[in-house]
């Protein structure tokens, strides 16, 4: 049986990829793919493709961040379909696939491992957006808190108020139901009690709770979608390079003072499960994760085409107040002052 690993360069250089390889039975042959850092694009994307194909994996496994495993979800679910990855990205119907993958995250953030979204940048276009099929959900995801014991205290504060702000907006989605609700104030819960422990060193049930945290915030995301944050997100960080967690942080209070009085109790629930006020508390825990704006004081680039792309995002869709051009436009005058 052939399998192929996709990894990020922390775990090979912090030793764990020849502990995970050291693991595998004998009769499993496996190939590994180094993503070379940064968020997905699709260049990366046609590129490992093009190594799988060579290969013929019978499984794709991810182990690493975000990033790691859309571009590894996105490789098995495009193994076999006829059109290239631009073309996917660009609007045409994704095939179903037989080939299964594998997802163990080494950040508590992103979600990706329990969802059917990729999310991509074109490289030649500009556009960061995702593709998406019920296909490319994780046939297994590994929770384990030990491949989170090397991840740096900038990624675990980021990562960790990407999850935070997806339980919050799944919360919160015009989409939700009874099911993810409960599934998102769960992992708000969780993440809200054991980030900051986590961004601190502490080990043990909280890297746990964080993992689970965000796990369970990304199965809420897969079925209820999210908000106007991350319909912002994308447009920004591809503009600005910046992380994505870290622009959702900052993006985080923002929205929640714009979707307040559309959040009604929910609000107060999101408030009992962080111990305060929502919105002070959200300005807190990125003060004390030492999260900085990356917008404030700059100018704005582009600033029509972050308003189209905020808007035409099914993110933004879901948001729990309709969201117009010049809300959008007061939001960016907010971040950037």
């Amino acid at each position: 049986m052939r399998g192929l690993l996709v990894h990020g360069v922390s775990l090979e250089s912090s030793g764990g990829l020849e502990s995970i390889l050291g693991q595998v039975p004998e009769k499993i042959e496996i190939t590994t793919w180094r993503h070379p850092g940064g968020e997905p694009t699709l260049g990366q994307l046609e590129a490992l493709l093009k190594f799988a194909r060579e290969r013929k994996p019978d499984w794709v496994a991810a182990v690493g961040g975000g990033s790691v495993i859309d571009i590894a979800k996105a490789c098995a679910g495009l193994l076999e379909a006829p059109l290239s990855a631009a073309d996917y990205h660009r609007g045409a119907e994704i095939p179903a696939t037989r080939v299964p993958f594998i997802a163990a995250p080494t950040t508590a953030g992103t979600g990706s491992e329990a969802t059917i979204v990729s999310v991509l940048t074109d490289d030649e276009k500009g556009v960061k957006k995702s593709i998406r099929h019920p296909s490319f959900m994780p046939r297994l995801v590994i929770l384990d808190p030990d491949l989170l014991l090397s991840c740096p205290p900038t990624v675990i504060a980021a990562s960790g108020m990407d999850a935070f702000t997806q339980a919050v907006e799944s919360y919160t989605s015009n989409r939700s139901s009874w099911f993810t609700e409960d599934l998102s104030l769960k992992g708000a819960a969780l993440i809200a009690s054991s980030l900051e422990a986590v961004f601190g060193g502490e080990g043990g049930d909280r890297v746990r709770d964080l993992l689970e945290g965000s796990y369970l915030a990304g199965l809420a995301l897969s079925h209820a979608r999210l908000g106007v944050v991350h319909g912002l997100a994308h447009p920004l960080g591809h503009r600005y390079h910046a992380p994505h967690g870290l622009v959702c942080g900052v993006c985080l209070p923002v929205a929640v003072e714009f979707n307040r009085e559309a959040m009604g109790e929910k609000y107060d629930r999101l408030s009992e499960v962080l111990g305060e006020d929502l919105l002070d508390g959200t300005r807190g825990l990125l003060n004390r994760l030492r999260l900085e704006s990356p917008f404030h004081g700059k100018p704005i680039r582009d600033r029509q085409g972050i308003i189209e792309e905020t808007l035409v995002s099914g993110s933004t869709a879901a948001n729990p107040r309709p969201v117009n051009a010049a809300d959008v436009n007061d939001m960016l005058d907010e971040l950037f002052r």
